[in-house]
């Protein structure tokens, strides 16, 4: 199984590399495909994944993926308000076929997975999107290893032993530390080539630090949705590794925290 899952690890992480390096429209079309198929994962836990209201997630997903694509922003909201109105349609008119927080799970997807891992793409797009998008993953898988050695060497803590029994407080903290000393260590390097970001060595230190709590959040939240559904992975496409939902848990979360505070700061 480990090597299972180290080979899966490197595949993944090459193909990561090379769409984010392309950018543009390749990494557009990959994360608006990971995104229909992490919402299909979401929808197959209350197994809506073929029901015609997951299709309508579906193609709320592909709406918004065309909006952000033609920059058309002062749409979205019309459109998301649209989009609850056509879930509700489907809810009343199909009644009593759906319950209402199958509806609401469809809902969610929209958000959960397509609106917020499309935030991997507007950072990359971002003034110096080409090197602050690396933040999202040095915040999130980054911190995600740090917390695990740490965590092997140290931990003793538990912190939620009922939802996550293997994390503990010395993990956390130390994949918060991880992060932000690779965010200072990645500024470093590149500072040379940062444009638009002042004092981009404490900037992304923050940055960093914030991802990480976020991304352990993020984490536990998808643990929390999988146990109250009694699955042990979204999906098996990742070998090793589950589905998309179970490998970019923390990135989804991780990544519009990326993109305000790049703003911000």
């Amino acid at each position: 199984m480990f090597w299972v899952r180290f080979r899966s690890s490197v595949i993944l992480m090459i193909i990561t590399i090379a769409t984010v390096l392309l950018g543009g429209n390749v990494l557009y079309s990959v994360v608006a495909v990971i995104s229909l198929i992490g919402m299909m994962e979401l929808y197959r836990t209350i197994k809506m994944h073929q029901e015609l209201i997951g299709f309508v997630g579906y193609l709320s997903a592909a709406i918004y993926y065309l909006l952000l694509k033609f920059e058309l922003d002062e749409y979205m909201l019309f459109y998301i308000i649209a989009f609850l109105l056509v879930l509700l349609l489907v809810y009343v008119f199909s009644f009593p076929k759906y319950k209402v927080e199958e509806v609401a799970i469809v809902f969610l997807g929209l958000f959960y997975v397509a609106i917020m891992l499309s935030f991997i793409y507007q950072v990359r797009m971002l003034e110096d999107g080409f090197l602050i998008v690396w933040l999202i993953f040095i915040g999130a898988w980054g911190s995600d290893t740090c917390a695990y050695l740490v965590g092997i060497m140290i931990g003793k803590h538990k912190i939620l032993p009922k939802l996550s029994p293997k994390k503990s407080l010395e993990g956390c903290i130390g994949g918060i530390a991880g992060a932000a000393l690779l965010g200072l260590l990645y500024a470093t390097i590149f500072r040379e080539d940062i444009i638009g970001v002042k004092n981009p060595q404490i900037a992304f230190v923050v940055i960093c630090a914030a991802s990480s709590v976020i991304s352990q959040l993020g984490d536990l939240a998808a643990s929390a949705m999988k146990r109250n559904h009694d699955i042990k992975d979204y999906g098996k496409l990742i070998p090793g590794h589950g589905g998309i939902l179970d490998r970019f848990d923390s990135i989804i979360f991780v990544a519009p925290v990326v993109y305000f505070l790049a703003q911000i700061l």
